[in-house]
């Protein structure tokens, strides 16, 4: 132990960010801190240590059990919450490494980026959204999971950077880099994660969706698969080297994809939406998933007593509103059916023989 307290690996790794990362990348070092100050790991620099309490958080895990596009699909390889974090995980590090930025910051953002997000996808948030007031928004209840929800309380007290990153990294059906002042990152590296995000979701969900016969490859636009490639390999290849080489074009000053790749990227994004999301295959579960939502929802609401009991609490920790919208947000998709059934549909009558 005093081995390592003299050595004081941190400052080593922080001297060797400022000597091979780009001026333009965010160095662990130049942070601006955390919103408790606490004492600095003397091995991890503070996006590092950031990125581990994301991985052995509880909200990560349940990640596992949270819908991409599919519904409790009964093949093993289709997408969840999870594989496609750690997908986007993946895309970042290599864009991130290629324009030598930091690659902790880059992988904390991207591991933290969807812990808010509802079961039953997107179907999910757009319920929550329409019956909770004021809205929901996966991207800042992500950022409240961080800051209170995790830690019975607590939270994971992380840096300013990934949180920035994290609330930031949603592009819904806007830019996919955004240059607007309310809603750009404040490092390169959370942009890299929003490009990826999508460089993601649209290539597993196309895989997904054709695994799925929901669609076949020949129903991508002809254009877009000229240029992108015939694979889902092909198409993430076009594209990170896409927003490689476009970024260096502009000597690091903003994260960018180009004219050409940018539309493409899009028009897949769009047909994704007209031809799998509201697709009747994936679109009628997801209704009926809207009402258990909704049913849970309001029952907590009227029966505030069973959400305390539910959760083992006391009391409040702010107001019940936000309390049963936080609960919600955070169910695996199997725990939400199990509150479904367990109050709302007859249980089997147990006659004594």
């Amino acid at each position: 132990m005093r081995v390592l307290e003299k050595m004081n690996i941190r400052n080593k790794l922080e001297q060797k960010e400022e000597i091979i990362l780009s001026p333009f990348a965010q160095k662990s070092s130049k942070t601006k801190g955390r919103l408790k100050e606490e004492a600095e790991c003397d091995i991890r620099p503070a996006f590092q240590h950031d990125r581990d309490r994301i991985i052995h958080s509880k909200s990560f895990r349940r990640l596992k059990h949270k819908t991409q596009v599919f519904l409790s699909p009964t093949g093993d390889h289709y997408r969840t919450r999870l594989t496609h974090t750690l997908e986007v995980s993946q895309i970042a590090r290599t864009i991130a490494r290629a324009l030598f930025l930091n690659e902790d910051l880059v992988e904390a953002i991207a591991l933290g980026h969807d812990l808010g997000h509802t079961p039953f996808g997107h179907a999910g948030e757009a319920v929550l959204n329409e019956i909770h007031t004021g809205g929901f928004r996966h991207y800042e209840q992500s950022l409240r999971v961080v800051d209170l929800l995790e830690r019975e309380g607590e939270g994971l007290n992380l840096t300013f950077e990934v949180r920035d990153g994290i609330l930031k990294h949603s592009k819904g059906k806007g830019e996919i880099i955004s240059r607007g002042e309310t809603d750009k990152p404040a490092t390169r590296e959370a942009e890299v994660v929003r490009a990826s995000d999508i460089i993601a979701y649209i290539n597993h969900d196309i895989d997904d969706a054709i695994r799925g016969n929901v669609i076949k490859e020949e129903d991508l636009p002809e254009d877009s698969r000229k240029f992108l490639g015939n694979a889902t390999s092909d198409r993430i290849d076009t594209m990170v080297r896409g927003v490689i080489a476009e970024t260096m074009k502009q000597d690091g000053l903003s994260v960018s994809l180009g004219e050409e790749l940018g539309r493409h990227m899009v028009k897949l994004r769009t047909f994704l939406y007209e031809k799998v999301y509201d697709s009747h295959i994936v679109h009628d579960d997801f209704i009926k998933c809207s009402r258990i939502i909704k049913d849970l929802y309001f029952y907590f609401m009227d029966n505030p007593a069973a959400l305390l009991a539910e959760t083992g609490r006391d009391d409040f920790y702010d107001e019940p509103e936000a309390c049963v919208r936080d609960f919600i947000a955070g169910m695996s998709d199997r725990y939400a059916f199990s509150l479904f059934e367990k109050f709302f549909l007859p249980l089997p009558w147990n006659i004594p023989g």
